[in-house]
């Protein structure tokens, strides 16, 4: 929904367990309020029973924590902690109480907002930095947007200017993996996600263009790979609410304090003016090379109607065939590995919000939990989670409260038999040699636990039962599914950049480099 999420735990282990989904949420600028128990004032520093220092455990992975020893202090640091949260760009914060602050009482004041602090981004940029960046836009004959989270965070009206900034000019663009949603996914100006396991003509145009726009993007290193190497003959502009992230990692030569929504405004109604023209025409060029890199490496998004090459379901196929059993309406949420990277390169997100995952962090076990919200959140949407067999279990146990919740969450379980991400990494980097990561036939039933919990549970093997089991899954509205889809657990992920090179140097599969 966008609004800040609230969280409440115990003193101890409720909040030290609370310390990785903080960080996650500050990783990906999720606004959280986590209100924490703490032992009785006079038994602080005591080594209490379930004590622990909470603020000292929390301060780096927060935007800001407060220890509440003054019920007086109480209204006022609640609402401080939304408005914090919510501020700028957004992040989780913590709100410590003592067990004996908990039971006083005492009037409550209404809270005065304010003005730095209304939620919303403090905007540092002139007309002339506007100027400027127009004017290099008009000048660039290979232009590519870069955007990224923060354009969803920014609110609903800054995808739709995005959408009508990318028209007006004709640049292609391309988007990070939390930024996937905010531009349609099946238009075709967009090229794909890029980064790490990005499409091959994204990661191409960013390595050859000559201008950047970036907007809600931190240039990570999921995405820049090799700083020194990264898109060395561009201007780069950089759009983005926190201050911080400018030239943080990238240096950039039109920095812009700003929220997406209200610079992708300023910026569209600057063109209007048509003080600088943008001539489609004097980038086509460069568009007839992206669609050749789309030719020659593109993604293969009919691989749901063919026959798998060795027999076995290919990830891809699963999640393509749940991309048109669901027509791309669904919100979708994934746990963290190849299934991941399979979901954000091969389900078109066509609306913001519609995605949700663990990018930062990389947090296995997120995917259930957040179908779960996204559920509660939107009773009568379909939710579906993409998991792997190692990050389900990570929360497995999620499965009672959706039963009591009566939660119809559909789990899409790509079982490849191993943790897929670490062993692609050990057959590609480590010459096969395989540490941890497969289960050597210690799985469980997945059918049957589900079905003791009091759901429905599906399992297939054959690549002919795919389509038909998608659809029988989803027909049951009211019924929580859990779909155990055996793959080829052979099958990697690629596209996938080589470590410490540049964006043009990837893994186009097994046996083919870029750079060779």
């Amino acid at each position: 929904t966008g609004k800040p999420g609230v969280l409440i735990v115990t003193s101890g282990p409720g909040a030290t367990n609370a310390v990785t989904a903080l960080t996650d949420a500050y990783m990906d600028s999720v606004p959280l309020v986590c209100i924490s128990g703490q032992v009785p004032t006079h038994l602080i520093g005591t080594d209490a029973f379930q004590e622990c220092d909470t603020t000292g455990i929390t301060r780096p992975c927060t935007k800001h924590n407060w220890l509440v020893k003054d019920i007086k202090d109480l209204g006022k640091t609640i609402h401080k902690a939304f408005e914090v949260a919510t501020t700028g760009r957004p992040g989780p914060v913590l709100v410590d109480i003592p067990k004996d602050v908990q039971f006083q009482k005492t009037n409550y004041t209404k809270f005065k907002k304010q003005k730095k602090l209304n939620g919303k981004v403090h905007n540092q940029f002139s007309q002339k930095d506007i100027d400027e960046l127009i004017k290099l836009m008009s000048k660039a004959s290979k232009p590519v947007f870069y955007t990224g989270g923060g354009v969803i965070n920014s609110g609903p009206k800054a995808s739709e200017l995005l959408r009508e900034l990318v028209s007006v000019t004709g640049f292609p663009i391309t988007s990070t993996l939390q930024g996937l949603g905010a531009y349609p996914g099946e238009d075709n100006q967009f090229l794909g996600m890029l980064g790490m396991h990005g499409t091959y003509e994204a990661n191409m145009a960013m390595h050859n263009c000559d201008l950047i726009l970036a907007v809600g993007a931190r240039f990570d290193d999921r995405i820049t790979n090799a700083p020194e190497k990264f898109s060395l003959d561009s201007k780069k502009i950089h759009i983005d609410a926190d201050p911080a992230s400018l030239s943080k990692i990238i240096d950039v030569d039109i920095p812009i304090v700003g929220s997406a929504k209200t610079c992708l405004k300023q910026l569209i109604e600057e063109l209007k003016k048509e003080k600088y023209q943008i001539d489609h025409e004097f980038i086509k060029p460069w568009w007839d090379q992206i669609n050749l890199w789309r030719k020659e490496h593109g993604l293969n998004h009919d691989l749901v109607d063919q026959a798998p090459p060795r027999g076995k379901i290919l990830p891809q196929q699963v999640v393509q065939s749940l991309y048109r059993e669901t027509k791309g309406e669904a919100f979708i949420t994934s746990d963290v590995g190849q299934h991941q990277m399979f979901a954000a390169q091969y389900y078109f997100f066509n609306k913001p919000r519609r995605w949700i995952n663990s990018g930062g962090l990389g947090t296995m076990g997120f995917g259930l939990p957040a179908a779960m919200g996204a559920q509660l959140a939107h009773p009568d949407s379909v939710v579906a989670c993409i998991t792997g067999e190692g990050s389900i279990q990570m929360c497995i146990q999620e499965l009672s409260t959706c039963f009591q919740y009566g939660l119809p969450i559909k789990i899409i379980n790509i079982n490849n038999q191993s943790l897929g991400m670490v062993k692609q990494w050990q057959d590609m980097q480590y010459g096969g040699r395989l540490s941890e990561s497969t289960y050597e036939g210690s799985l469980p039933n997945f059918v049957d636990l589900a079905e003791s919990f009091g759901h429905v549970g599906i399992k297939i093997e054959k690549y002919e039962n795919l389509k038909e089991s998608m659809e029988e899954c989803f027909k049951m509205k009211d019924k929580l599914v859990f779909m155990d889809i055996y793959v080829d657990p052979d099958e990697h992920v690629y596209p996938m950049l080589e470590a410490g090179m540049s964006m043009k140097d990837m893994w186009l599969d097994k046996d083919k480099k870029t750079w060779e």
